[in-house]
């Protein structure tokens, strides 16, 4: 392929990206991938030209634009490279009309960064769209720290996670054996934090209340030496049949897990009311502290999905209260850099559910803010994906 005819291509991407994510269609690498699989003539160097061309765009548009090109033509001012593409070649783009217009640039709608919790600084707007580096986790089931260093020297340990190890982006990690060996799972710094913070032990009842792939759940197998019994659950079929062949290639054997229904959840629960020490909630939500990864998940948010998101946050922490013994924990947990998913979701818990309190410390010394109830990290101040984290205890 000519280098016009990629950025055509990429535009054409583009289109299809911006519409599925007005109407809540497949994620980006699943269009791009399907692309791909569309043009089998394009060799590798035009596969990664056209992924670096669309998610350029993605990274400088700061919401759905009205058509890919629009999206694209935001780029070229001050990129005299890429204006020549538009050259009007074959299978190339047509040349830039006068006044043309671009997609907006930014980090996000207004709207959206005004929904953002006070914590979040004005400069905090690149590292939230910086390419993110490939953590890694060792699984203390089969290895540490030191194996991995051992096996990727071009790493570094991650300040706070004693299991992590960060890679530089789009290390080809999962391709060594020693992956397929389990000796060690692909989790962000963020996660980590939040899997150590529940503070599981061993021979604990433990529930992961929405695992879905389960990579919190291998974390909190990990940490306790396989010697807790963990429920892992979720109402999504296909995340969760994940879970099974990933907990055998870690050597985690105590893990059941438990497709539940949505509606029926706490009835599908009935045998776990009040015996778990310590519940996960992992909560669906936006996603915006990911947008590192999924920088297109900022398309994609509108006020009725962010409404049905903080619906079914405030259902799960009920769900959890349910499930906790006198005195155990709930580690709520949210991808989000939304004050009303983090902090505005603990103080409406803890209006609902009298006599739980909040844990004022659950984070090693210098990773994330106090919140709140809770405690926020972001890519700038923590060098992780943006969450949000609160340990709640039941009352005795």
């Amino acid at each position: 392929m000519t280098p016009a005819a990629r950025l055509q291509a990429a535009i054409e991407i583009l289109d299809t990206i911006a519409a599925a994510a007005r109407g809540g269609g497949a994620p980006a690498d699943a269009i791009l991938a399907e692309a791909m699989r569309a043009r089998r003539y394009a060799g590798s160097k035009d596969r990664r030209a056209i992924r670096g061309h669309v998610y350029d765009a993605i990274r400088a548009v700061r919401s759905a634009p009205e058509s890919g090109r629009a999206a694209m033509l935001a780029l070229v001012d001050g990129d005299p490279a890429l204006t020549a593409l538009f050259d009007g070649s074959s299978y190339g783009p047509a040349p830039i009309a006068p006044g043309e217009p671009r997609a907006d640039t930014g980090l996000a709608a207004q709207a959206l960064v005004d929904l953002f919790d006070p914590l979040v600084e004005d400069g905090e707007g690149e590292a939230m769209l910086a390419r993110a580096p490939l953590d890694l986790r060792a699984n203390r089931l089969k290895a540490d720290r030191d194996a991995l260093a051992a096996l990727f020297p071009d790493g570094e340990p991650i300040a706070g996670a004693a299991d992590g190890w960060r890679l530089p982006p789009e290390t080809a990690a999962v391709q060594h054996p020693a992956y397929t060996d389990g000796f060690f799972e692909v989790q962000d710094a963020a996660s980590q934090y939040a899997a150590a913070a529940i503070e599981a032990a061993p021979g604990q009842a433990v529930v992961d209340l929405c695992a879905g792939g389960g990579g919190k759940t291998l974390a909190i197998a990990s940490l306790t030496g396989n010697d807790a019994d963990i429920l892992a659950c979720d109402t999504n079929r296909a995340r969760l049949q994940q879970l099974p062949p990933r907990a055998d290639r870690a050597g985690a054997t105590r893990i059941e897990t438990r497709l539940l229904n949505p509606g029926q959840e706490q009835a599908m629960l009935a045998d776990w009311q009040g015996r778990a020490a310590r519940v996960f909630v992992d909560a669906p939500c936006s996603g915006s502290g990911t947008w590192r990864r999924s920088p297109e998940l900022r398309w994609r948010l509108t006020p009725a999905r962010l409404d049905r998101h903080l619906a079914d946050q405030a259902k799960l922490l009920d769900i959890g209260a349910d499930l906790v013994a006198p005195g155990g924990k709930i580690l709520y947990a949210v991808c989000s850099i939304i004050a009303r998913e983090g902090r505005a979701q603990v103080d409406e818990f803890l209006n609902r559910h009298p006599g739980w309190t909040t844990d004022t410390s659950c984070l090693p010394a210098g990773i994330g803010r106090a919140a709140g109830g809770g405690f926020l990290l972001t890519p700038a101040h923590d060098g992780c994906d943006g969450f949000f984290l609160a340990r709640l205890t039941a009352p005795c």
